[in-house]
């Protein structure tokens, strides 16, 4: 029978806390900055169509695009829907003319990458050592986990491909970072793929009168607009198509 002594387990302690503090300190503040945002939206009563109100009188101001693309960035720490902010860009900044659709993309283009990188220096940070102690546990079985060493061996290409084919966003940005892949790969493909998307969400905002949507009203639409999205969505389904024949066929 093996006896541990105090000083074994204040040994043990410390190395502990020596080895996952910053951690410990990131997770906390993770939970206080969740906490915060759950509780003001509580507090205030909101709802989707009063938070949306909120988001719509905040971006109207001259800080408009700055907040907006920091909001952006910081959406991955507070679980914020990345479809209603790409909407809530076209609808605020895109109406009117195609420079302000442009300029729409350029803001929603800036801040959806920054949100991508921010969600992969969680996983990188929070997930070391995470996806080897699974694979040792659960073997390579699952989509995702098929994705794992093609993803170290060629980032770019397997990023590249995860976008065309619609993985959910940000579970890919952490598996990026767990996995610790080059960030300049990572964000170059995740420039690229996420191009049509970002087009087409942001023209489907642009062709709406956003304030009446979240008044409960039936909001006008400009079928230009609309259907250049529709297009441009089009466009990024046959991508997404295409792209999963072609991993069908190299699974087979």
């Amino acid at each position: 029978m093996t006896v541990q002594t105090s000083g074994s387990l204040e040994t043990t302690n410390t190395s502990f806390l020596s080895k996952h503090g910053q951690k410990l300190v990131a997770a906390a503040f993770w939970v206080l900055l969740v906490g915060s945002y759950t509780w003001y939206y509580q507090a205030n009563n909101l709802t989707t169509e009063t938070a949306l109100l909120q988001l719509v009188d905040l971006f109207s101001s001259a800080w408009g695009p700055l907040l907006y693309i920091v909001l952006y960035a910081l959406r991955p720490l507070i679980f914020f829907p990345a479809t209603l902010l790409t909407l809530t860009s076209g609808a605020i900044f895109g109406a009117g003319s195609l420079l302000n659709l442009a300029l729409a993309v350029l803001y929603t283009a800036i801040g959806a990458n920054a949100s991508a990188m921010v969600a992969y220096l969680v996983g990188r940070f929070f997930g070391q050592g995470l996806l080897q102690a699974q694979e040792g546990a659960e073997g390579k079985a699952g989509l995702i986990q098929g994705y794992t060493d093609r993803m170290r061996k060629n980032s770019f290409e397997t990023v590249l491909i995860m976008r065309f084919i619609f993985l959910p966003y940000d579970l890919v940005n952490y598996l990026a970072g767990i996995l610790r892949i080059d960030w300049k790969a990572f964000i170059l493909a995740t420039i690229l793929g996420s191009i049509p998307g970002t087009i087409a969400f942001v023209s489907f905002g642009a062709s709406i009168d956003i304030k009446e949507l979240a008044a409960g009203k039936t909001p006008e639409f400009n079928p230009w607009v609309l259907g250049f999205g529709l297009a441009i969505l089009l466009v990024s389904l046959a991508i997404s198509r295409y792209f999963k024949k072609r991993e069908t066929s190299s699974a087979g």
